[in-house]
């Protein structure tokens, strides 16, 4: 998509001080030249970039983190085919004209675009105060690194833009792709940059906004994606002298009563009570015949993101947390989804993002768990276990304690790693962590290979091309109309 069409969907939001949350109330963008000029602009501007996130979390971007992994796949309705393409994404089926894959692509080169108005801009603009100046700045490069991580992950060598572009003519029409080294190098200085500038915490009414602490661990989620072991460990160790910790249930850390609370080191916010700041989790994700039994109206949820065996069969006996993510429908109406039915007729859900009642059809109110200090404790263990420095063991038990779990210890490096990553599948199943995991680790072929003879024996419904993964498709295919439109060369294999 040309850049013009992604200009006309940018939004500004404006920040509330009687909302005790990061308050996004959208605004039409503006990228002229008349706009920057004053402390409250550049406010608006980077709320609007929260925004962007809002967006990308609430649309199929779970499709292409969590339903292509052996953690979720979908409800089959042979009476509606209308999501066939997001289908195909679980089932290593998709082609470049993906319309999912397209709009992840979309959204997160339009949350960068708008980040890199604020960064070029933010110095014409004059200031009271240097700290808030460097705040916003900060504020902007997080979100500028985090989504490049996002599309690094998951496309590989791709367009990198840190400045602002100013018209179509300069939206990807040379149809160059930097390096991954060179998207790393930048995303790494941008984590640095926000680190050096960002706040370890807000007053209340700007909780939600990016914190010292998420920037640490966007930055040492980085270099153990890199294998640059030690340093991730350094990142990940200063995020546990910043005051962070356990909550003592884990179910609260998706509770829309417990936002922001003292495990949260960055979560997208949502307000149900606010025109179009609400999230749908449950709505996208509940069993399709399970909408008049779960939230109290008609029609038909998702279906999307429904667990798998696999994940569920996953949990130690005994780990509290299976029951606090995962809830398995009952209704004599499963009968009519034969090809989706497991735990004997039963479907399962994902309990995290479901608190009832609903006041209103189609809105919900829970936040998404972006980081949590829960992931960051076993992130750290994984990179000390590597590193061969530190305790490990520390961090994985003071998750496993709180699972109701007994300790670990005396194991090899092979199998302490092998315990780290089964840990960090349950800790953060649904969080849109499972991807990036099974790719960080090499495992991702070994893993969805085994998950597709499994699924292919269980679903009559998967053709004989299903979970055909082969190395290209670790990277998703770089968007037709991209190519079409822009001239970017397509990923080798697709």
């Amino acid at each position: 998509m040309k850049l013009k069409y992604i200009l006309l969907g940018l939004g500004l939001l404006s920040m509330s001080s009687c909302n005790k949350l990061l308050d996004v109330k959208p605004y039409d963008f503006s990228s002229g030249d008349n706009y920057y000029e004053n402390e409250g602009q550049v406010l608006r501007a980077v709320n609007g970039v929260y925004s962007r996130l809002q967006g990308l979390y609430t649309s199929d971007f779970w499709a292409m983190t969590e339903m292509i992994s052996d953690n979720t796949n979908y409800q089959y309705d042979e009476t509606d085919r209308g999501a066939q393409q997001r289908e195909e994404i679980d089932e290593f089926l998709i082609t470049s004209s993906n319309n999912y894959v397209n709009t992840t692509w979309v959204n997160l080169f339009g949350i960068i675009q708008q980040a890199n108005v604020i960064i070029s801009r933010i110095d014409q603009v004059p200031f009271a105060d240097e700290k808030i100046k460097l705040q916003y700045l900060g504020e902007a490069k997080f979100i500028r690194a985090f989504s490049y991580f996002h599309l690094v992950r998951l496309f590989g060598e791709l367009p990198l833009h840190l400045k602002e572009v100013a018209n179509p003519s300069e939206a990807f029409t040379d149809g160059k792709k930097a390096t991954v080294d060179e998207v790393y190098t930048a995303i790494i200085q941008d984590a640095k940059d926000a680190i050096a500038s960002l706040p370890p915490d807000y007053d209340p009414a700007n909780l939600g906004r990016a914190t010292k602490g998420a920037a640490y661990t966007l930055l040492g989620d980085v270099y153990l994606t890199r294998k640059q072991y030690a340093e991730a460990v350094t990142n990940f160790t200063e995020v546990t002298k910043l005051g962070y910790s356990l909550m003592p249930d884990y179910a609260s850390c998706f509770s829309p009563t417990s936002k922001n609370n003292d495990e949260s080191v960055f979560e997208i916010q949502y307000d149900q009570s606010v025109e179009g700041e609400n999230s749908n989790f449950i709505y996208m994700f509940g069993p399709r015949n399970a909408k008049m039994k779960l939230v109290g109206f008609s029609g038909n949820l998702g279906g999307s993101n429904i667990p798998t065996p696999s994940i569920y069969d996953a949990y130690e006996a005994g780990d509290n947390r299976r029951d606090k993510s995962i809830e398995l429908f009952t209704d004599p109406s499963n009968s009519s989804f034969q090809e989706s039915i497991a735990f004997g007729g039963k479907i399962p859900f994902i309990k995290k993002f479901y608190h009832s009642p609903y006041p209103e059809d189609g809105r919900s109110n829970e936040n998404w768990p972006v980081y949590r200090y829960g992931h960051v404790l076993l992130l750290l263990a994984e990179a000390q276990n590597e590193a061969g420095s530190g305790d490990p063991y520390a961090n994985l038990n003071l998750v496993r304690k709180r699972a109701g779990l007994k300790p670990l210890s005396g194991l090899s490096k092979d199998a302490l790693r092998e315990a780290i990553a089964k840990e960090q599948r349950v800790e953060v199943a649904f969080e849109d962590h499972r991807w990036y995991q099974l790719l960080r680790t090499g495992k991702a072929i070994e893993v969805m290979t085994a998950h597709g003879a499994a699924e292919k024996k269980r679903l009559s419904r998967l053709s004989a091309a299903s979970y055909n993964i082969q190395s290209f498709k670790l990277l998703f295919p770089i968007p037709q109309r991209e190519i079409q439109i822009n001239g970017i060369e397509q990923n080798p294999g697709w």
